[in-house]
C-alpha cells in the first residue's frame, strides 16, 4: 500500500489520488512537463529527493485558463522505501511562486 502525505483537499492520499493529480491531470494541464531530480539523499529506509519540474500550461489548472506559458515548480520529496517500493511519500514545493507563474491572484 502507499500513502500520499500530501495530498490536495478532495483528492485521495494514496495510490489513486496520487495517481490522478500527478500523472493524468498534470500531463492534461502541462501536455510537456518533464521533472528533473537535483539531488537524492538516502539513508536507512528513507530518501530525499529535491526536484525541478518544467511544463508548458496548455490546460485548465485549477480554474486558470491556458496561459502557454513555461512555468517551474520546485520542491522536496521523503521517499519511505520498504522491499524496494515507495510506501509513503511526503512533499514541500513552491506553489506560491508556481501560481505566480500563471498570474494567479494569491494572498
Amino acid at each position: 500500500d502507499f500513502v500520499w502525505n500530501y495530498a490536495p483537499p478532495g483528492v485521495a492520499p494514496g495510490r489513486e489520488g496520487y495517481k490522478q493529480e500527478n500523472v493524468i491531470n498534470l500531463r492534461a494541464c502541462f501536455a510537456d512537463i518533464h521533472c528533473t531530480v537535483e539531488d537524492m539523499v538516502a539513508e536507512d529506509d528513507k530518501v530525499a529527493v529535491r526536484w525541478t519540474w518544467r511544463g508548458t500550461h496548455t490546460g485548465e489548472y485549477m480554474g486558470i485558463a491556458p496561459t502557454g506559458k513555461q512555468v517551474t515548480m520546485t520542491g522536496i520529496s521523503i521517499l519511505r522505501i520498504v522491499g524496494g517500493k515507495i510506501v509513503e511519500e511526503w512533499d514541500e514545493s513552491d506553489n506560491l511562486g508556481f501560481m505566480q507563474q500563471l498570474s494567479a491572484k494569491v494572498g
